[in-house]
């Protein structure tokens, strides 16, 4: 056994290892009904343990929310969401985010089920919100272009796209459902082939 692999041992969880099992227990119990002893108990350790690497179950919540989160904003920020056609950006935009949920997937999920209990939930809905509002002005500039029927209503048609990409989280299973590229390609093909002129 290596060094490291002892040393991982012997300290038992770090920081990252105990937000992905908290995640994997938020999503199964809900966050509401998961409690510090829930997490102890499936990470094996006591709650104090727990204490040493963070502070609280909001916090573990504010850093899981964070992580899926981040992707898409740094995803909006990069410069093929912004420069060109506003078909192609949207285009970029969706297989991106197809990408961001398969990848964190379990944070995605997370992301999706909260519903504004808690200080952290409402700043994460309204972070969900600016991304919705960024992607919605998208699909108007292709809308205004003329490159996406007119007779579809912009706003359905970014509720539709992204109600199609989180849908994912709720039957996608990496090692059956196909690569983030095969869903992307899928998807883009059964929505864009109806949307553009």
């Amino acid at each position: 056994m290596s060094t490291t692999a002892t040393r991982r041992r012997k300290r038992g969880h770090d920081p990252e290892s105990v937000l992905s099992i908290a995640v994997g227990v938020f999503n199964e119990r809900g966050y509401d009904g998961t409690s510090m002893e829930d997490l102890a108990r499936a990470l094996g350790v006591t709650k104090s343990a727990i204490y040493y690497h963070v502070p609280g179950k909001e916090q573990i919540l504010s850093r899981a929310l964070d992580r899926a989160l981040d992707g898409l904003f740094a995803m909006i920020a990069d410069e093929r969401a912004a420069a060109g056609p506003a078909i192609d950006r949207l285009e970029w935009v969706v297989r991106q985010s197809v990408r961001i949920l398969v990848d964190r997937l379990p944070y995605v999920t997370l992301l999706l089920r909260v519903r504004g209990n808690s200080v952290t939930e409402q700043a994460a809905l309204e972070r969900r919100r600016e991304f919705d509002r960024f992607v919605s002005r998208l699909v108007k500039e292709a809308a205004a272009d003329g490159r996406i029927r007119a007779d579809v209503d912009p706003s359905l048609v970014t509720r539709l796209l992204f109600g199609t990409v989180n849908s994912i989280t709720e039957w996608y299973q990496p090692v059956r459902g196909g690569s983030a590229d095969d869903l992307a390609d899928a998807l883009l093909k059964m929505t864009f082939d109806g949307l553009r002129v």
